[in-house]
């Protein structure tokens, strides 16, 4: 740790013109109209990678106003020169911006692992400027063959209209999230007349190996009573089977016979289950040829949330989708990794 301040001082020529004013001679060593050399940036840059804006400011002694528009400079200038030609698989998702109904939607490159775009909003309207930014880094949306998402009609529609090439893959954890929500539908109308299902609910949403001894056991005697939430958890559990199959016939004759299943339990939120999947088959079914999941999206989605709470939240949706790219967008920024020796 240094104990004592240092400061270098250098005169930056100047001239005049009559047409223009006066300008200030570019330097190789800080950016224009900055007040930071570059490599007091990198080093900003790469503490804000590790911790929230406003300690960074607190740290350097400056205010986080600044720090947020070196980090939109640089980031803007590194997603200029991204090259999206190769894009063929997408991922997408949605993750919550603040508490509420705001949100981002992010687009991820399923072959190198990296994001490609982030938008507000999780409609149709986010797959459109997805596109446009695809053409802009000179990606072909021809290429699109393969689109792993959830089932949300929003991204259905989206990808339809502005991918028609693309294949879409209904991404196994929200299937099976699809299911777990139907249960805890079963479980809280169920518990209006039966109290000893209050507070079950993350019981039920887990498998029995992930639970506590007491919590197994106490599960296993909730099962032997005559409940409607045991059967709807059982098929649960029984549907995790599904991703086991051996290959896609094998998956095809399963999914048919647990919708069957399903169906004959008479549980309303159970059945709408069985809809969305019969309706969804297809995207449904191809996750044996493809195997594509939003797994990496999820990951990148706890990253933020987690850097998210650690800032406490930032102020404008624009913040949180800069700290995305530059935790998992790949960037490559224009700053010198190490001193260098100046041109003379």
């Amino acid at each position: 740790m240094v104990q004592h301040a240092a400061y270098l001082t250098a005169r930056v020529p100047r001239c005049k013109c009559d047409d223009h004013g006066v300008k200030q001679v570019e330097v190789p060593w800080a950016r224009a109209g900055s007040g930071f050399t570059l490599l007091f940036e990198a080093l900003v840059m790469a503490l804000v990678r590790e911790m929230p804006a406003l300690a960074v400011s607190r740290l350097i002694g400056e205010h986080d106003g600044r720090i947020w528009r070196m980090l939109h400079h640089h980031v803007d200038e590194a997603r200029a020169k991204v090259d999206m030609s190769g894009v063929t698989r997408l991922g997408v998702d949605e993750t919550a911006a603040r508490r509420g109904h705001d949100y981002i939607t992010l687009f991820m490159d399923m072959d190198v692992r990296r994001l490609l775009f982030g938008t507000k909003g999780r409609d149709h309207t986010t797959v459109a400027a997805f596109k446009a930014d695809l053409e802009a880094h000179g990606g072909d949306p021809s290429q699109i063959g393969e689109a792993c998402i959830d089932i949300s009609n929003a991204f259905i529609k989206g990808l339809a209209a502005q991918f028609p090439k693309a294949h879409l893959t209904f991404d196994r954890f929200h299937v099976m999230k699809l299911m777990g929500d139907a249960v805890d539908k079963v479980r809280r109308q169920e518990s209006k007349e039966r109290p000893e299902l209050r507070k079950t609910r993350y019981w039920w949403l887990k498998n029995p190996e992930n639970l506590r001894a007491p919590q197994r056991t106490r599960l296993r005697e909730l099962q032997a009573m005559n409940l409607k939430t045991s059967p709807a958890y059982q098929m649960k559990l029984t549907l995790q089977d599904f991703y086991e199959q051996a290959n896609p016939r094998a998956a095809a004759t399963f999914l048919g016979d647990w919708c069957e299943m399903a169906t004959a339990s008479d549980l309303e939120p159970v059945k709408k289950v069985v809809q969305t999947l019969k309706e969804h088959s297809t995207g449904v079914l191809r996750w044996f040829r493809e195997g594509l999941t939003n797994g990496l999206l999820e990951g990148i989605n706890s990253i933020l949330q987690a850097a998210k709470a650690k800032a406490r939240g930032y102020r404008t949706t624009r913040n949180l989708i800069a700290i995305a790219y530059l935790l998992a967008g790949k960037l490559t920024f224009s700053l010198p990794p190490r001193l260098a020796k100046l041109p003379t």
